[in-house]
C-alpha cells in the first residue's frame, strides 16, 4: 500500500549538474520519495518487486543519500567506525577485512581510520573524529597490550566493540583464542615424539604473541617438557631468519613453533642454509595459515585464524550493542577457536 504513485517512471535524471535527490530516484522508480526512504532504511518492509526497482534507479542515477538528513529520519547514519592499527601485517588486515565483510553484507558503510600508534590519545582523537562522522557505532583493533589504557578512558556508554584486546575491558570482545592454537600447535609437535619445542615469539607489546607464547608454555608444562628460551622475533620474515641462524646451530633441536607464517618461512630458509632438512632434522609449525603457506619448501603445518568469523562477531556485538544503548558496560564476549593445518614441515622425530 502506498508503494507507488500510479505514474510511469521517467526516462531522464536531473539536469547535469544538479545533485541528484531522493525525489528523483522516486520519479525514475515510479514510487514515491517515502517508499524510496523505506528502500533505504527499512527494506524489509517493502515488496521485493518494488525494492528491486528502488534499487535500480538508484543505482542508474548514482543516488548518494544524504546522511544528515538519513540521521534525523531514521536515528542511525547506517555507518560504523573501525578503528585500526596502520600496518599490513595479515593478522590485523585480515581482522579489518573481515570486519568490513561482514558490515557490507547487512548494508552498513565503514569508515576507518588507521593509526601509527595505538595509546590514549590517538584512539580518543579517532573516536571523536568518528563521531562528528555521526557513525552509529566503533569497533576498535586493539592488537597492542598498550591499547588497553586508551581503551579504559572510553566512555562506556558509547557503542563499542573491542577486537583482540589484551585484558577485560567494559565493552564486548570478540576475539581469535591464541592460546588454543598454540597448545594445539605445541602439542601436535610433542605427540609426534620431539622431546621439546622452542619457540620464535612476537613482539612483546602484541596481544597476540602473549597469547601465543603462553599457549607454547603451557602445552610444554602438560607435557613435562623442558622449557627452552623463548627466542624474541619482529614479526618479520627477516627476524625468523636471523633467529633461525641461531637455532640452526645446536643439534639438539628438532621441533620450533613460530608465532606467525612469516617468521617461519625465514626459519626455513636459515635451516636449509645450514643443511637441516625439514622435516626430517627439524619440524616446523606457523600461525596464521598466510595463502602462501602452502607454496612454502615445504607446505607450512600451521595454525588457521577465521578472520570473517571474528569480523562477524564484532559486527554482531556491536548491533546488539546499538540496539541497548542504555545496557552500558560488557554484554558478550565472542572467542573463536582456531584450527590446526597439517601439511608437510611436520614429521614424527627420528630416534
Amino acid at each position: 500500500m502506498g508503494e507507488s504513485t500510479g505514474r510511469r517512471p521517467a526516462d531522464r535524471g536531473p539536469a547535469e549538474g544538479r545533485r541528484v535527490l531522493m525525489e528523483d530516484v522516486a520519479a525514475l522508480a515510479g514510487v514515491s520519495a517515502m517508499t524510496v526512504s523505506r528502500v533505504l532504511n527499512s527494506p524489509g518492509k517493502v515488496r521485493a518487486s518494488t525494492r528491486a526497482r528502488v534499487l535500480a534507479a538508484v543505482r542508474a542515477l548514482d543516488y548518494r543519500p544524504n546522511v544528515a538528513a538519513r540521521v534525523l529520519v531514521t536515528g542511525r547514519s547506517g555507518v560504523l567506525g573501525v578503528v585500526s592499527f596502520d600496518t599490513t601485517l595479515y593478522g590485523p588486515a585480515s581482522t579489518v577485512y573481515g570486519i568490513e565483510r561482514a558490515a557490507r553484507e547487512h548494508d552498513y558503510l565503514i569508515s576507518i581510520v588507521s593509526l601509527s600508534a595505538l595509546n590514549r590519545r590517538s584512539i580518543g582523537e579517532a573516536v571523536d573524529r568518528l563521531r562528528g562522522q555521526a557513525v552509529d557505532g566503533i569497533i576498535i583493533v586493539a592488537p597492542h597490550v598498550s591499547a588497553a589504557e586508551g581503551l579504559r578512558d572510553l566512555p562506556p556508554d558509547l557503542p563499542i566493540v573491542v577486537v583482540g584486546a589484551a585484558e577485560e575491558l567494559p565493552f564486548p570482545l570478540a576475539a581469535v583464542d591464541q592460546h588454543v592454537g598454540a597448545v594445539r600447535a605445541t602439542r601436535h609437535l610433542l605427540d609426534m615424539g620431539h622431546e621439546t619445542v622452542w619457540h620464535l615469539s612476537g613482539p612483546a607489546d602484541w596481544v597476540d604473541a602473549g597469547g601465543r607464547a603462553a599457549g607454547w608454555r603451557a602445552a610444554l608444562a602438560a607435557g613435562r617438557c623442558r622449557e627452552p628460551d623463548s627466542l624474541v622475533g619482529d614479526w618479520s620474515a627477516r627476524s625468523g631468519y636471523d633467529l633461525g641462524r641461531m637455532i640452526a646451530r645446536d643439534p639438539s633441536v628438532t621441533a620450533v613453533f613460530a608465532a606467525n607464517d612469516a617468521m617461519a618461512l625465514g626459519l626455513l630458509r636459515a635451516l636449509r642454509e645450514a643443511g637441516r632438512r625439514i622435516p626430517q632434522d627439524v619440524s616446523v609449525v606457523g600461525f596464521d595459515n598466510v595463502p602462501e603457506s602452502p607454496y612454502f619448501s615445504p607446505p607450512l603445518t600451521t595454525v588457521r585464524q577465521n578472520f570473517g568469523e571474528v569480523g562477524r562477531h564484532a559486527f554482531t556485538l556491536l548491533m546488539d550493542r546499538i540496539g541497548r544503548p542504555d545496557a552500558g558496560g560488557a554484554h558478550g564476549r565472542r572467542v573463536v577457536g582456531p584450527e590446526l593445518i597439517v601439511r608437510e614441515s611436520t614429521a614424527a622425530r627420528r630416534a
